[in-house]
């Protein structure tokens, strides 16, 4: 028994030990302080690559310990790629707790209402969610038919509901924000505003008339004026001669103003040059011009001519509009001269 006593202590000893080594390793943090750190956890990561990064950027005690605890729990498989934000003052198993869950860091992303599709990507990119490109590819490719509604043939151009959306940190981000932006349309225009039904003149009709809306109007107020004027030229066959659709024809070489040569580049989308809507949408329209395109004001109005602060002068004969663009550029030359 004497014999044996000593290697039992021994090995009891060795066993509290490493107990207490593991406890510490993965129980206790690494320092103080709650400065978030940010941390990436790539796709199909195995946990001792993270562990490695974690011991080496000073976060863990041991990449040893906390790859035998994701080995432990089991979790690991189903750890999601992203970023995080972990903290010294955190412990180790606070971190695996963290990636076994998914907790990835989320933002907050506003999309403005008249953005395009290529805007919508260069906000993707400026905003860290993914590469810009491989957004407006995805955007302008065919989509499963997994939407409530009927979706376009090719580009998602106007369908993407501008609105301000909470999009997780992770290699899947533009996806998951273009996916929002297709159930907010879902839940804004097919179901709230048009239940669920197609308008009598389609829904793609709907919305390319909302997004001229969009690009021409600033006030909300004259939302319905601006989509009485353009549905009155439509059913005369007047040509809609709107200056949003020749901008968005001149891609990314748009002007803040246009000249009578830009009136004249050749695209389907120049209304200057083709009669009737344009081919699709400009731009994402929010909820108040697709409202107007819906219900426009009962005016007869047929020309409209903008002033310098945004509004319009409306007219309804080709004469009156002469006469409001003089006035308006003598308010801009009195303005000018003050």
């Amino acid at each position: 028994m004497r014999r044996l006593r000593r290697p039992i202590i021994l090995a009891l000893v060795l066993a509290a030990s490493l107990g207490g080594w593991l406890y510490v390793s993965l129980y206790v943090p690494v320092g103080g302080g709650r400065e978030a750190i940010r941390f990436t956890v790539p796709a199909r990561a195995p946990a001792r690559v993270i562990a490695a990064e974690l011991r080496e950027r000073g976060l863990i005690r041991s990449a040893w310990a906390f790859t035998v605890a994701a080995a432990w729990r089991g979790g690991w498989r189903q750890a999601k790629a992203g970023d995080y934000a972990f903290r010294r003052d955190m412990s180790a198993l606070d971190m695996l707790h963290a990636i076994e869950r998914g907790a990835i860091i989320s933002e907050w992303v506003t999309v403005p209402e008249g953005y395009t599709v290529a805007q919508i990507a260069a906000l993707v990119a400026a905003n860290g969610l993914g590469r810009g490109e491989e957004f407006l590819h995805a955007a302008q490719s065919p989509v499963p038919a997994d939407a409530g509604f009927p979706l376009p043939t090719g580009s998602l151009e106007g369908y993407l509901f501008p609105d301000t959306y909470r999009v997780g940190r992770h290699p899947g981000a533009a996806r998951d924000l273009m996916k929002m932006m297709l159930a907010r349309f879902d839940e804004v225009v097919w179901r709230g505003l048009l239940g669920g039904r197609s308008p009598h003149s389609s829904l793609h009709g709907v919305i390319t008339l909302a997004s001229l809306i969009e690009g021409e109007a600033k006030l909300d107020a004259e939302r319905p004026v601006v989509a009485a004027v353009l549905t009155n030229r439509l059913r005369q066959g007047m040509k809609l001669e709107c200056d949003a659709t020749v901008q968005y024809a001149l891609g990314p070489n748009r002007k803040t103003r246009l000249t009578y040569e830009d009136l004249k580049i050749e695209s389907p989308y120049n209304t200057y040059l083709h009669a009737g809507l344009p081919p699709g949408p400009i731009n994402s329209p929010g909820r108040a011009s697709i409202e107007a395109a819906l219900h426009p004001a009962a005016v007869g109005y047929l020309f409209y001519v903008a002033r310098p602060d945004g509004s319009h002068i409306f007219s309804g004969t080709y004469a009156e509009h002469l006469r409001a663009i003089a006035r308006v550029r003598a308010e801009a030359k009195a303005a000018a001269r003050r």
